[in-house]
């Protein structure tokens, strides 16, 4: 006779224990103090070039690519559609689109007279704020964009935490990265810190991923 406690005990999806354990808060910030940023050049212009008004333009742009075809910036560059246009940017995240202080007043309009398709999520650089709830949204985006060949440039108002929070979180999601895995890569291009509640909920995102996977 089976016994029918059996699955009664048995882990559940969310809490069966990782063979590595779980991911955590303190090992995605030693992950991204142990990667070092590496200096890379400014995409779409040529450094070696000698010319005043050339350089100072240059100086206007903060662009990482981080990964092929995904760029992390900040709301001068996401405001600079010349710019994007010339790098090849066919689709542009707004990771802090809004009206308020530390947002960027950016939305499809502003890019009506580009082929650009325009994704923009109205989040505060704060550690309350729940970023996971648009994890799925904005990794479709970004999947759509390159799968299509295009580009896309992901942006805050300064490319550092909210940004770079989606583009790990795709890469998790859509790339199957683990987050230190993703964290790794986009920091050696950019230095970017999710703050503290993004990085709680990037290992909450690892967890879960992990352990959905272990199933399969």
């Amino acid at each position: 006779m089976a016994d029918s406690r059996s699955n009664s005990y048995r882990p559940s999806l969310f809490y069966r224990p990782l063979s590595n354990g779980d991911t955590t808060y303190n090992s995605l910030v030693r992950t991204l103090i142990e990667t070092k940023t590496e200096y890379k050049p400014i995409p779409g212009f040529n450094m070696n070039r000698d010319d005043t008004l050339y350089y100072r333009r240059m100086q206007e742009i903060d662009c990482d690519e981080v990964y092929p075809g995904i760029f992390i910036g900040d709301a001068s560059t996401a405001k600079n559609r010349e710019y994007l246009m010339r790098i090849g940017v066919t689709h542009v995240v707004n990771a802090a689109e809004g009206n308020r202080f530390g947002h960027v007043n950016t939305n499809q309009n502003y890019y009506s007279t580009t082929p650009i398709k325009y994704l923009g999520l109205p989040l505060t650089d704060l550690p309350s704020v729940d970023i996971s709830q648009y994890f799925n949204v904005v990794a479709n985006f970004i999947d759509d964009a390159i799968r299509s060949g295009g580009k896309v440039f992901v942006h805050c108002m300064l490319g550092i935490s909210r940004s770079s929070t989606c583009v790990i979180a795709f890469l998790m999601i859509k790339r199957n990265m683990t987050a230190e895995e993703a964290i790794r890569l986009v920091r050696k291009s950019r230095d970017v810190h999710p703050n503290d509640g993004f990085l709680h909920q990037l290992a909450s995102l690892d967890n879960q991923l992990r352990r959905s996977r272990s199933y399969l």
